[in-house]
């Protein structure tokens, strides 16, 4: 099982950037793929991006495709999702999560393991 904590969420104002970092510590980091999904207020949790455990291949949401970019660094354990041109739309809790093997999945039940999520809040 891996711990997963997020940081970098924040206020921003429409058309802002802002980086989340996931920091992981347990074993097998890097032979897992990470996934970021985000949960809006009174809403589901949903698929934002994936990436697999090489970062050879990504995945993204339509909705966030084009602004925002989604990469890892084995060495450090991390995981990060850069954010360009947010909308009011893009504010939610984010969250982090692992999966139990290296190719990327889209949906909650695919991810075991989660972060506790940080807020990120686009006022126009």
């Amino acid at each position: 099982q891996l711990q997963l904590e997020e940081t970098g969420g924040g206020s921003v104002q429409a058309g802002g950037s802002l980086r989340l970092s996931c920091a992981a510590s347990g074993r097998d980091f890097s032979s897992r793929a990470m996934g970021w999904f985000r949960q809006p207020p009174g809403k589901e949790r949903e698929f934002v991006a994936a990436i697999s455990r090489t970062g050879r291949i990504r995945s993204y949401a339509d909705s966030v495709k084009g602004r925002f970019i989604i990469s890892r660094d084995n060495a450090k354990n991390t995981v990060y999702l850069q954010m360009n041109t947010l909308e009011r739309e893009d504010t939610a809790a984010y969250y982090c999560a692992a999966r139990s093997s290296g190719e990327i999945g889209v949906t909650k039940d695919a991810y075991p393991d989660w972060g506790q999520g940080t807020q990120v809040t686009v006022s126009s």
